[in-house]
């Protein structure tokens, strides 16, 4: 077959300019980046090879090779693992497919941060060209009798021909590097970059000697880091392992390394990131825990090993109970997988647990990053709900910073019976919310929840410890009986309405200009500075968890809501004034509509019809104008 020349996908092109034309502070990364992917060829190719053993053939220890030739300039990393055939070089080299692609180069566009960056998308190749002009790749798939071979200049296009020169099997990668970059060919450097990022491979790299009487150097340790004693390993150690499996390039948070002995057995060595992976929310996300079976890679792509609440978590599960031809169908319903998973969700969360009590503001951080993604085991988990529910922390009306729900039930102000919650999309438009008003004066302390998981968990978890939960924008909530006896109020609405004159007669009026557009009208015990709000009715839906449901067009219809009316707001006054002195006229009806639409703007609906609300505004400012004149 001729060469072929292709294009790179566009988000490829505008990383590898980024790549090209940005300063980078640690070039030396590259070669970590190769290093690790063909020690990822390796491991694939041992699996494949428990049920195709003639993959191997006659070589069967695996390697991964250094060559320096300084005359030519080039630097060479040789592994015989998998390979690639022609299109798992274009799918590989050629696009970005994992998801997020498009967050990830936005975000090296915007903060230059691509040493800190380029591995966490799978595209760590691409660094080869922060030191190289042009990269070769010559490949051949194991099994297979055709090898190709790729080249680029990292401009934009890349070539692909067959290769009857392509290793026996797996991969030679040739760096030309490019001037100035010569310290690459250097052995101490190389033995240097070995020791500090890879001495975890579990795979001998090893850098062949210029001299014919000189031996060949293994430049690492080749043994798998989780089977050594913790007091053998370093942190440095610990942290370039994380880099390797999580494809990572921030510094681990909190780290867990332990092997369970007895009934059953296994070890693991799992991470939580210091950073949000890109692609955390998105649909096509990958686990990031690799199954292992008596040190033999299994499979990365386990989503049988931990819940999808704990998703963030990175590193490796090594068990010894596993078969190690176990298929993808065995792993989905394995007895023993199961256990294990529930093992890791009680051990994880413990330690959690221990961080939130021993270091609060740490555990602050983690929160803001992780914290919405761990809500969803609130509906997901009953088992775990309950510790769930312990390392909660939310935003709240009367705190700087975040509070715990046992802090919140220790803060309750006398009389009170519920936690008070509201949901929404800002939490400093929450705190702003006419439906607070009343807590705020009460001294009661309303939790602001504003991820979009909030209003799913509430929906199945009723109370904490046995005090329910109660969202704010619901009727029904009788703030009288909250607070000392000194601080209650000795009149509620309903008083209120006897003290304004005319008040019951607007409240009608409204009641009846409105027709169906509102379920009732009613006197408020919860605004006091805020003339009108909507809130739901005791049955129906959270007002929030509705939008959100349209707007995944999971909901085809819009509850009708309670339009509370505040009796001591001048406004409200007046318009009952109006209407005892001269009855209810046209500046009264659509005074009425302007309060409706006043209190939908502030829930952040839409307006039905914007153009009466414009020429009811310009009306009334109208009048109130010839009127002052």
């Amino acid at each position: 077959m001729a060469e072929e020349q292709m294009n790179f996908q566009a988000e490829v092109s505008r990383l590898l300019d980024i790549v090209a034309h940005s300063l980078y502070s640690e070039k030396e990364i590259f070669l970590r980046e190769l290093i690790s992917n063909a020690a990822d060829a390796c491991d694939r190719l041992r699996h494949a090879a428990l049920t195709q053993s003639d993959l191997l053939g006659d070589d069967s220890a695996f390697r991964i090779r250094l060559k320096t030739d300084p005359a030519a300039k080039t630097l060479t990393i040789v592994d015989n693992g998998i390979g690639m055939n022609r299109q798992e070089l274009i799918d590989n080299l050629g696009t970005i497919a994992r998801s997020g692609t498009a967050a990830f180069v936005q975000q090296l566009e915007n903060k230059q941060e691509g040493a800190n960056l380029i591995g966490q998308f799978g595209v760590g190749f691409y660094s080869a060209f922060m030191v190289a002009a042009r990269v070769e790749v010559a490949t051949r798939r194991a099994g297979e009798a055709e090898g190709w071979l790729w080249s680029s200049d990292g401009r934009g296009a890349f070539t692909i021909a067959e290769d009857a020169e392509a290793p026996v099997r797996g991969t030679r990668i040739v760096l030309h590097l490019r001037d100035g970059e010569e310290e690459y060919l250097d052995p101490l450097r190389l033995r240097r970059i070995v020791a500090t990022y890879s001495d975890h491979i579990a795979v001998p790299v090893v850098l062949e000697s210029r001299k014919e009487d000189e031996p060949d150097e293994t430049l690492n340790a080749a043994s798998a880091l989780w089977t050594r004693p913790k007091s053998e390993i370093t942190e440095e150690q610990y942290k370039e392992f994380y880099h390797h499996v999580g494809h990572a390039f921030d510094d681990p948070w909190l780290r867990l390394h332990f092997k369970a002995e007895g009934v059953m057995e296994y070890t693991c060595l799992l991470f939580v990131p210091s950073q949000k992976p890109f692609d955390l929310f998105h649909p096509d996300r990958k686990p990031g825990v690799r199954l292992y079976v008596k040190r033999v890679f299994i499979t990365e792509d386990c989503a049988e090993l931990l819940p999808p609440y704990l998703r963030f978590l990175r590193g490796i599960v090594d068990t010894e109970d596993l078969p190690l031809n176990v298929s993808r169908e065995l792993l989905q319903n394995n007895p023993r997988l199961a256990k294990i998973r529930s093992a890791l969700c009680k051990k994880v969360l413990g330690e959690l647990k221990q961080k939130a009590a021993d270091a609060p503001e740490e555990y602050a951080r983690f929160w803001e990053t992780f914290g919405p993604v761990l809500k969803e085991g609130l509906y997901e988990d009953g088992r775990q709900r309950e510790t769930l529910l312990e390392l909660a922390r939310f935003r709240s009306t009367t705190r700087e910073g975040l509070v715990s729900l046992a802090d919140y039930r220790a803060a309750m102000q006398p009389g009170q019976q519920a936690i008070y919650t509201i949901s929404g999309d800002d939490p400093r438009t929450l705190a702003r919310s006419p439906q607070i008003e009343g807590f705020a004066a009460k001294g009661v302390e309303v939790l602001l929840l504003s991820d979009p998981v909030d209003d799913f968990w509430l929906s199945a978890v009723p109370d904490y410890q046995g005090t329910p939960f109660r969202s704010v924008t619901r009727g029904g909530v009788d703030l009288d009986e909250i607070g000392d006896k000194d601080t209650k109020s000795e009149d509620g609405a309903e008083n209120k309405a006897d003290e304004t004159p005319g008040l019951d007669s607007l409240i009608a009026f409204v009641k009846l200009t409105l027709k169906d557009q509102v379920k009732d009208v009613r006197v408020s015990a919860r605004l006091t500075s805020s003339p009108v709000c909507l809130v739901a009715d005791e049955g129906d839906l959270d007002m929030h968890l509705e939008r959100l449901l349209k707007q995944q067009r999971q909901l085809d219809h819009t509850s009708q809501r309670i339009l509370e009316v505040n009796p001591d707001h001048a406004l409200v006054k007046a318009l009952a004034a109006q209407v005892g002195k001269d009855g209810a006229g046209a500046v009264v009806e659509d005074a009425a509509w302007l309060l409706l639409d006043q209190a939908r703007i502030i829930e952040g609906e839409p307006l039905p019809d914007p153009t009466a609300f414009s020429r009811r505004l310009s009306g009334l400012v109208e009048r109130g104008l010839l009127a002052g004149s």
